[in-house]
């Protein structure tokens, strides 16, 4: 008897973890997100405003389960699990892509953002960098990167030196640098690539993408292990989005693909 009751009492622990998360973020009526301000993924307006595609879904996803706002904190990359697992975020909703490595940290959503790499480099490109290893290739040549982030990893594991990659806090940083000659290379995603360009309408920088040898990447929100079963209901809410079309009414508008995030799956990307 005391075995069933144990049995029992395991099995309806997820969901009384989930009902007391969910009920304490409808309670103070807001869920605490991590964002990079990396338009077209996240982005903070002057007056403090938070939009962008990945807090914008999470925001109506957030909504359907009865918590009427986010509130927004800016974080790198490589700040954003640690925070969540110290409870200073509820999720993050920032194009953080999943990795075998995340996904042993935290508890994604089913995706939501895809992209690719993209290097955005002096018109021309005098150096003919199509692929971080070409980067490793020649001895003096920069790459710029967010701390922590996709790009940063990519370039070290092509065998980029450590000094040679710079870590950079954010894209309008990142343009300047490249502008002034302080770096070579900068790489981010294709979106923000594109939506840095456009802004800096510069005649003497161009875009390459995808770069060669690089993966196609899908994020999803991120939720602390423990609070798995919330992820599920956020999964069932996003479901239901992408069903209806209100998911594609919402990403397209920004440049993603609302199909390319329908076509795989969590356990697909996360080796599940």
């Amino acid at each position: 008897m005391k075995k069933t009751l144990l049995t029992l009492a395991l099995i309806a622990a997820p969901a009384a973890v989930m009902a007391d998360t969910l009920e304490s973020l409808k309670s103070q009526g807001f869920a605490r997100i991590a964002i990079a301000n990396e338009p077209p993924f996240t982005a903070v307006a002057a007056d403090g405003s938070v939009s962008g595609a990945a807090p914008d879904v999470a925001r109506e996803v957030f909504k359907r389960l009865g918590v009427p706002e986010v509130v927004a904190s800016i974080s790198e990359y490589g700040a954003m699990i640690p925070g969540l697992q110290a409870r200073r975020h509820d999720a993050i909703t920032a194009g953080l892509f999943m990795k075998p490595e995340r996904c042993q940290a935290v508890a994604y959503s089913e995706p939501v953002l895809c992209d690719a790499e993209a290097f955005l480099l002096p018109k021309g490109n005098p150096k003919g960098f199509t692929s971080y290893a070409d980067i490793a290739a020649d001895p003096t040549a920069t790459i710029g990167a967010p701390g922590g982030g996709t790009e940063e990893k990519l370039a070290l594991e092509a065998g980029v030196p450590r000094d040679r990659v710079i870590v950079v806090p954010d894209g309008q940083s990142g343009l300047k640098m490249l502008q002034d000659g302080r770096l070579d290379v900068y790489s981010l995603p294709v979106l923000s690539i594109s939506d840095l360009m456009t802004k800096a309408a510069d005649p003497n920088l161009e875009m390459l993408a995808p770069v060669v040898g690089a993966p196609v990447y899908c994020d999803g929100a991120a939720f602390r292990k423990e609070d798995a079963a919330l992820r599920d209901a956020f999964d069932v809410e996003l479901a239901k989005m992408k069903e209806s079309g209100e998911f594609a009414a919402i990403v397209e508008p920004y440049g993603f693909s609302a199909a390319a995030a329908m076509s795989t799956s969590r356990a697909e990307l996360c080796g599940e």
